[in-house]
């Protein structure tokens, strides 16, 4: 008997770092992704296009900008943390001392 497919973990988060997702941001979002064994993915609309968290070329080129709500959605054995910490970090304005 196969196990059903879980649900993706999602959490929403508003951007209000001063120029929006931009180099910084960007390479401290991507790094602490890839810390992470779950597919994640990101979007600054809830129905997407969903981008690769993973991606500093793909993150970068969305350009979110600041006020945008962004959305995150992952899946794999540490989705939930991962959605968690991804939060966290845009809440803390990007100042994670552990990125």
């Amino acid at each position: 008997m196969s196990t059903p497919p879980t649900l993706p973990a999602t959490a929403s988060v508003l951007l209000a770092h001063e120029v929006g997702l931009h180099a910084r941001p960007s390479v401290k979002l991507t790094k602490l992704a890839k810390t992470f064994s779950s597919r994640i993915e990101f979007a600054s609309d809830a129905d997407g296009p969903w981008i690769d968290a993973k991606s500093i070329v793909k993150v970068m080129a969305v350009k979110v900008p600041k006020d945008t709500v962004v959305h995150f959605r992952a899946a794999g054995a540490d989705a939930d943390a991962a959605v968690a910490a991804l939060v966290q970090l845009v809440e803390a304005d990007f100042e994670d001392a552990t990125v």
